[in-house]
């Protein structure tokens, strides 16, 4: 299907009147945490979202997770790593169909997102490995990869992405709704009331840490790949002088859009506290990171939506909850799939970019205009 570009008006994508089918399309999301791929299925137009589908999770082998990591920065055998996460990526396709009794020929269109080895939008460069040429081949299903290049080439962010999908969730829910996802980086949304035209009031960015230094720190102090509900967290006390030293870093002096690489803060305040004191100190950074990203909204959000794994460790949410002082609750309360979101986000978003829709807004990358994005392929 090639991209739907009828003028300037269908072009921005707001209160589309048109006659394009939804289709089932498929999305891949592996994320700064480095736990796995998440795939899901998602009937849309990409304006509006009419089915959700199957969603899998497909944890990486310990081996291949520490390979991955090696290439973060860009370093590496970063090639041979590149071809591998792809070909994982092919197998967790055809898992996803089998378990949601599919064929290839059901799905139109796959959002591949691949993984970030490399975010510095501000020297122009993102860097996303995977090959989507050869995961059409692979599936046989027609791919989009590279979502963010086009975005950060014309001044953006390149990030966060995920807005227009959480906007098209959230039509009829009470606003201003914030909707944070806890991956590896932390990242929100602000959804204000969109204006008569239907075009979206959005802001979205970067707050700081997300999961990836609590993760990084519980690996280095005890060998465990995370703090699993919380636990070390729950038992340490805060040293309020090292959330300081990172909170004195130009970046949240910044306004919005803004974003970040995964590892643009570095573990050395932590240095010498025990497991249990540096897990309760990262956990207050992140929840204070959060709280200052908010002094930006153009109003008070009145309630917090949270995704990513972050919404499954109770310190962090009790946390959040403490910093923000309004409702602070996992998406499942409104029915969403945390779990899946992101990937839905890069399913919703591969529609969008076949139709040439933007991916991007001003307002949530920093994007001088509304801005499409992502490379198609087909099987050879």
């Amino acid at each position: 299907m090639a991209p739907v570009t009828n003028g300037p008006a269908n072009a921005l994508g707001w209160n589309w009147m048109s006659d394009v089918d939804p289709v089932w399309a498929l999305g891949l999301m592996s994320g700064t945490s480095l736990d796995g791929v998440d795939a899901a299925l998602l009937r849309t137009d990409g304006e509006q979202v009419s089915g959700v589908g199957a969603f899998l999770t497909v944890p990486y082998e310990p081996s291949f997770r520490e390979r991955l990591r090696a290439t973060l920065g860009g370093v590496g055998d970063v090639e041979a790593v590149a071809r591998e996460l792809t070909t994982i990526h092919a197998r967790v396709v055809e898992a996803l169909l089998r378990q949601a009794g599919c064929r290839a020929s059901d799905i139109g269109v796959i959002g591949f997102h691949g993984h970030t080895i490399f975010h510095a939008p501000e020297a122009g460069r993102t860097w996303q490995i995977g090959d989507g040429a050869l995961l059409a081949r692979d599936t046989g299903i027609d791919v989009v990869s590279d979502f963010r290049s086009a975005d950060v080439a014309v001044g953006g962010q390149g990030a966060p992405l995920a807005s227009l999908y959480h906007w098209a969730l959230a039509r009829t829910l009470e606003r201003p709704l914030a909707v944070l996802n806890i991956g590896g980086v932390a990242n929100v949304t602000w959804i204000g009331r969109e204006s008569p035209s239907g075009e979206p009031d959005l802001l979205a960015f970067d707050t700081g840490p997300g999961n990836a230094m609590i993760d990084d720190w519980v690996r280095r102090a005890t060998g465990r790949l995370y703090d699993e509900d919380g636990a070390l967290a729950r038992g340490g006390t805060i040293d309020t002088s090292a959330i300081g030293r990172w909170l004195s870093d130009p970046y949240f002096r910044r306004r919005p859009p803004k974003s970040l690489d995964r590892n643009a803060f570095s573990l050395d305040p932590v240095r010498g506290l025990s497991p249990a004191d540096g897990a309760a100190t990262l956990v207050a950074f992140t929840a204070e990171a959060v709280r200052q990203g908010a002094m930006h909204f153009p109003a008070a959000a009145r309630r917090w939506l949270v995704t990513g794994g972050g919404r499954r460790n109770p310190v962090i949410m009790a946390a959040l909850g403490a910093a923000l002082s309004v409702p602070v609750e996992s998406v499942e309360a409104v029915g969403w799939n945390g779990d899946a979101l992101e990937a839905q986000a890069f399913a919703f978003l591969a529609v969008r970019s076949r139709r040439g829709l933007p991916l991007s807004l001003p307002s949530t990358t920093g994007v001088a205009r509304a801005t499409s994005g992502g490379v198609s392929h087909r099987p050879a």
